[in-house]
C-alpha cells in the first residue's frame, strides 16, 4: 500500500516489529501512511512450549524495509525528520556488546520455558512482592524470568553480563543499539513502556529495582537505561544515516496513542489474533482486584500516564479455528456474511477457553465448551455464537476496568483486522452499551510510534495537534434492549461457568 508523497515532503518513519514480520510505514504530518514495506521472519519452535526468532534476521529485516519503504514513496533519507519503533513485548535476548552477536535465539513472548521459575516464585510466596513493585505477578508472559533463564542456561551469559561484556534487551533496546552504532557506540536504552513488562521495573519510580533484580539474580550491569517514550535516543548509522531515533512503545501503547487516548478514561482494543484492552487511568497506578495489569501507558515529558491493560486470549485465532479445524468457512471474512443468515445465536453459546479462561475469570483448569447445541442450530448459528464470544469477553474485561480503575468508559476505540467485521463490532457496542469508534487509518501501532518521535523533534508541536488527525472511519451506536442485553449477559455467564474444571486432571 502506497501514497503519492512529494518529493520535498518531510515524513516521520516508523518502524513496527511484531511477532510474524518487521514493516516500516512513513507518516505525513496529518497522519497519512504513504508508504509501508513488509518482510516475515521464521518462527523458530525447538520443542513443544518453546518458541524463538533469529535477532539477526531481524536486524536484516529492518535493513531492508527502511529503504524499500522509501523506494515506494519516492523519498530520500533525507526527507525523514525521526525514527520511532513499535515492538512485540516481552520477547528477550542477550548478545555480546563488542560484536553484536546474540548469545541465542530471543526468546518471544509465547514462550512458556519459564513455567518452572515462575512456578517456584509463586510457591515461596513472592507474588506480593512482584506485585507490589513491577504491578506484574509472576507469569511466563513477562521478560525477567526469561532473562533468569537464558542466564542460568546459555554458557557464558551470566559471566559475560557480571563482567559487562553482555548486555540484555527487549527487541526495541535491540534495534536502537543496532540502529544507533552497535558495537560501535550503540545506545544501550529502553523505553518505559517495555521495562514495565519486564517484572523488573518499580511502576512508580521507573527505574530498575535493585530488590527484584536481587531476587531474580540479574546483574544490574547488563540492563539498559530507562528513558521515556519521546526523546532522541540517539542517531542513526547507515541505513536513514543521522536521522535521530526519537521514539519508542511496546506496540499496545503504542496503539494508545496512535489512537490519541490522551484522557483518563478512553480506552482502546485491539483485535487481532487476540484482543487487548487498554485503558487510560491518568496519573494514578489503578489496582485491580480482577488480575488486570496496572501499566505504563506512555511518557512524555516528566510525569508518566498510566493504564490498564486486559487481554483476550482468542479473538481472531477463533474465527481461523472456526475456518481451519471445523472448515464452516474458507476465508475468514465469510464468517459474517454466514453469521447474518440468522437473525440470533440460536440459544448457542461458544466459550473459547482453549488454554484456560485469563482476566477476569482466572481459571487455568477452564477449557473451550459449544452450550446449547439442539437440533435446530447450523453453520449460521455457530458463526454468529463464535462472533458474539469476542464480545462478551471483552465486556467482562472492560466491567473489571471500570470498577477497577472508577473511570466508566464512555466510547470504545477500536483497531486491528477484526474491526472490518461490521456485525461483530455493532454486537460489541450493543453488548458494552457504548459507542465504538473505528479511526479513518488502519494502523494505530505504527502511527503511534510515529507520533512519539515526531514529538520529540517538533514535527508535531503537541497532542492537540494528533487529537486533529484522529478521524472517525466508521461508528457503532448500542441498539439493544436493555433487559435482551442483562438476559444475553446471563445466559453467557452460564455457559462460562459451564467451561470450570475440564483440565484439573491433566498433567
Amino acid at each position: 500500500m502506497t501514497g503519492a508523497a512529494g518529493t520535498g515532503e518531510r515524513v516521520v518513519a516508523a518502524i513496527d516489529q511484531g511477532t510474524t514480520s518487521t514493516r516500516c510505514l512513513l507518516f505525513t504530518h496529518s497522519g497519512r501512511m504513504v508508504a509501508v514495506a513488509q518482510r516475515e521472519h521464521r518462527q523458530h519452535y525447538p520443542r513443544p512450549g518453546l518458541v524463538e526468532h533469529d535477532a539477526m534476521e531481524i536486524w536484516r529485516n529492518v535493513r531492508r524495509v527502511v529503504p524499500a519503504a522509501l523506494r515506494r514513496a519516492g523519498l530520500e533519507p533525507s526527507n525523514v525528520v525521526a525514527l520511532g519503533i513499535a515492538n512485540q513485548r516481552e520477547t528477550t535476548l542477550v548478545w555480546n556488546r563488542h560484536t553484536g552477536i546474540p548469545l541465542a535465539r530471543a526468546i518471544t513472548w509465547q514462550d512458556t520455558r519459564t513455567d518452572t521459575i515462575v512456578e517456584r516464585l509463586v510457591s515461596e510466596g513472592q507474588t506480593g512482592l512482584y506485585a507490589g513493585i513491577s504491578g506484574l505477578g509472576p507469569a511466563t508472559y513477562f521478560a525477567g524470568p526469561r532473562l533468569q533463564w537464558l542466564l542460568d542456561h546459555v554458557p557464558g551469559a551470566r559471566e559475560g553480563a557480571e563482567s559487562g561484556d553482555v548486555l540484555f534487551g527487549t527487541i526495541e533496546t535491540w534495534l536502537i543499539w543496532r540502529l544507533t552504532g552497535g558495537p560501535d557506540g550503540g545506545r544501550h536504552v529502553t523505553d518505559v513502556t517495555n521495562a514495565s513488562r519486564t517484572m523488573l521495573m518499580d511502576l512508580r519510580t521507573l527505574q530498575w529495582s535493585d530488590e527484584l533484580l536481587d531476587a531474580l539474580r540479574v546483574p544490574r550491569r547488563m540492563l539498559p537505561e530507562i528513558r521515556s517514550n519521546s526523546e532522541v535516543y540517539g542517531h542513526c548509522t547507515g541505513v536513514l544515516d543521522g536521522v535521530p531515533v526519537a521514539g519508542a512503545l511496546g506496540d499496545q501503547q503504542a496503539a494508545l496513542v496512535g489512537q490519541t487516548c490522551f484522557a483518563p478514561g478512553e480506552a482502546k482494543c485491539t483485535y487481532g489474533t487476540g484482543g487487548f484492552l487498554l485503558k487510560n487511568t491518568g496519573s494514578r497506578i489503578a489496582g485491580s482486584e480482577d488480575g488486570l495489569i496496572p501499566t505504563v501507558g506512555y511518557l512524555f515529558g516528566d510525569d508518566p500516564v498510566y493504564a490498564l491493560e486486559g487481554s483476550i486470549a482468542m479473538t481472531g485465532s477463533l474465527v481461523q479455528w472456526f475456518r481451519d479445524a471445523l472448515g464452516m468457512i474458507s476465508t475468514a471474512a465469510q464468517i459474517e456474511t454466514l453469521a447474518m443468515t440468522v437473525p440470533d445465536n440460536g440459544g448457542c453459546y461458544v466459550v473459547p477457553a482453549f488454554s484456560g479462561l485469563y482476566a477476569p475469570r482466572w481459571h487455568p483448569d477452564a477449557r473451550g465448551v459449544i452450550v446449547g447445541l439442539t437440533s435446530y442450530i447450523h453453520r449460521g448459528h455457530l458463526a454468529r455464537a463464535v462472533l458474539e464470544a469476542t464480545a462478551w469477553q471483552t465486556r467482562e474485561v472492560l466491567d473489571a476496568m471500570n470498577r477497577d480503575s472508577g473511570l466508566p468508559v464512555t466510547r470504545l476505540k477500536v483497531d486491528g483486522g477484526m474491526t472490518a467485521n461490521h456485525l461483530l463490532m455493532q454486537f460489541v457496542a450493543d453488548v458494552l452499551d457504548v459507542p465504538v469508534e473505528r479511526p479513518l487509518g488502519s494502523e494505530a501501532v505504527s502511527l503511534g510510534a510515529a507520533y512519539a518521535a515526531g514529538l520529540a523533534v517538533g514535527y508535531w508541536p503537541d497532542l492537540e495537534v494528533l487529537r486533529r488527525n484522529w478521524h472517525r472511519a466508521a461508528a457503532w451506536e448500542p441498539g439493544m434492549d436493555p433487559g435482551l442485553r442483562r438476559r444475553e449477559h446471563e445466559n453467557w455467564g452460564r455457559a462460562v461457568d459451564r467451561s470450570f474444571g475440564w483440565a484439573r486432571h491433566s498433567s
